[in-house]
């Protein structure tokens, strides 16, 4: 979340909160941005839902085995997905849709949320975790999905369903915030739930921002404030998003490539500093994924990272600010790492 004293509009984006903020309010600035981001939203909407019967990306999945001609958008995002795994050895991978289908993330968060199965008896909950210990769906690996940038067309193998919900919302972030800046003529920060994205002249302090496991959290719940002036952050969290699945599996929408199982990470909340908040979410989301290994991959990389356990003792890693909401965090990334 953002200091409210800070100028910023909120709305609703992508089945979450997104928060809208501009360096220099006044004469319709703000106005300008939201209009601006709102568009983006929308044509990365239709273009990359999983969830949406008319996106571009349903009709992709329908069509597995085929090469299909795309839309801008949804090339740039399998492209960013793709991009993803080669960076991270295939730790974030847009092969996992089937999985999250099979562990019932088969319509918006919503809906799942709100039609989830109670919590299992005990019991019922040890079968579970013996019966989770078997792949629910497998991984077809994202080097079975190829892109012909010059014909904008996308294939993907047979019986492959492509998930962009671990990279497209923060590349959404990044577009929508240079959009938003053409559009207000000043410095502006665009949030997306846990992806954040700068654009443009910060304000002279920085953006003021509260890092927490949950962006709905308010200002007492365990966090962080630090100073931001460029770039992205993003969180990637196993303590949000949660659902018990109708055979009792506690699942969470962060699912591990090697295993097709949600992950089962040391790190309750992983949030990263990068040039972009598409690399931060990368780097965030394979830190998960990678557990105890994480730590030394972020230093390697030198992405300022905040790790937090289940006991929410914190780890700071690679230059993120360790004390209170003075000190400024200046991101960046190589992207030759």
């Amino acid at each position: 979340m953002l200091s409210e004293v800070q100028d910023l509009m909120r709305l609703e984006a992508f089945g979450t909160v997104a928060l809208v903020a501009v360096a220099e309010p006044g004469n319709g600035s703000l106005e300008r941005a939201v209009a601006a981001v709102e568009r983006t939203v929308a044509e990365f909407d239709v273009a990359c839902s999983r969830f949406r019967a008319d996106s571009e990306l349903t009709a992709l999945n329908a069509s597995a085995g085929k090469a299909v001609q795309v839309g801008p958008v949804l090339l740039e995002a399998v492209s960013a997905a793709l991009r993803a795994a080669r960076l991270t050895e295939g730790d974030v991978d847009p092969t996992v849709g089937g999985a999250l289908i099979a562990l019932g993330y088969d319509r918006d968060f919503a809906e799942v949320s709100s039609g989830a199965v109670s919590r299992p008896a005990v019991s019922r909950a040890a079968s579970s975790r013996r019966a989770v210990s078997r792949p629910l769906a497998s991984i077809p690996g994202w080097r079975t999905v190829h892109v012909d940038a010059d014909e904008s067309t996308i294939r993907t193998a047979s019986g492959v369903i492509l998930d962009l919900g671990a990279t497209a919302k923060a590349l959404a972030a990044d577009r929508a915030a240079a959009a938003a800046l053409d559009a207000a003529g000043c410095g502006v920060l665009v949030s997306f739930g846990g992806d954040l994205a700068i654009a443009g002249v910060a304000p002279e302090e920085g953006w003021r921002v509260r890092v927490t496991d949950d962006h709905r959290a308010g200002v007492d719940a365990p966090g962080q404030w630090i100073l931001l002036h460029s770039g992205g952050l993003a969180t990637s969290s196993t303590a949000v998003r949660r659902w018990w699945t109708a055979s009792g599996i506690a699942a969470h929408h962060l699912v591990d490539p090697a295993t097709a199982r949600p992950v089962d990470s040391v790190w309750r909340t992983v949030s990263v500093a990068a040039d972009s908040c598409l690399d931060a979410n990368i780097a965030s989301t394979a830190a998960v994924v990678r557990g105890e290994a994480a730590v030394p991959w972020l230093e390697q990389i030198g992405l300022p990272s905040r790790l937090v356990r289940d006991d929410l003792t914190v780890r700071h890693v690679a230059g993120w600010p360790g004390r209170g909401d003075d000190l400024p965090l200046s991101p960046g990334v190589d992207e030759g790492r």
